[in-house]
């Protein structure tokens, strides 16, 4: 059964489905949609026996979202810092030099540029970005491991393992969580 309805306003997407027999809409058996409460309920009131999934790349958006707000919070901190560090360098009368890692980026640098190393897979970093986040990851652990989790559960979506061998290692990455 498919259908294509214009809009999201769940009482109209409600009302245009429900002309297809309910008969037909009981067979339906499975529902992937995205992460809006109103494809929600319309699923759920229009196909009352479908399982209901989530979109992986929309559950995946949120794990990334999750960590960037991580790491935001932390530029902002290092940025704060940094605002410290120039008020006291001042008040003593002398030249302010930000702290810099090994690799050359003061705290905020580092962090502005750790966006996109902290959504792809280390196995494709440039060297620059591996050498970037070994000093993120040493500097920062609670990044670390929402990075790790991240990509283990990335891992788990893209596995090519049988139903139950996924709900096995899904329900591991879970218990870590």
């Amino acid at each position: 059964l498919v259908a294509v309805v214009r809009g999201t306003k769940a009482e109209d997407v409600i009302r245009v489905l429900e002309k297809i027999d309910l008969s037909k809409r009981k067979t339906v058996k499975e529902i992937t949609l995205d992460l809006s409460s109103s494809m929600m309920i319309i699923a759920r009131t229009v196909f009352p026996k479908a399982l209901i999934t989530s979109d992986r790349f929309h559950v995946q958006k949120l794990y990334y979202d999750a960590l960037d707000d991580m790491r935001i919070a932390y530029r902002w901190m290092a940025r704060d810092r940094e605002n410290e560090e120039m008020k006291e360098a001042k008040a003593k009368n002398e030249t302010y030099k930000p702290f810099r890692y090994s690799n050359g980026d003061t705290r905020k640098q580092l962090l502005a540029r750790a966006k996109f190393i902290l959504t792809k897979h280390k196995s494709k970093w440039t060297e620059s970005q591996r050498l970037r986040a070994e000093i993120i990851f040493e500097n920062y652990p609670e990044l670390k491991k929402a990075y790790d989790l991240a990509m283990e559960l990335t891992d788990i979506y893209n596995a090519k393992s049988i139903k139950d061998a996924a709900r096995l290692k899904l329900a591991k990455w879970f218990n870590e969580v």
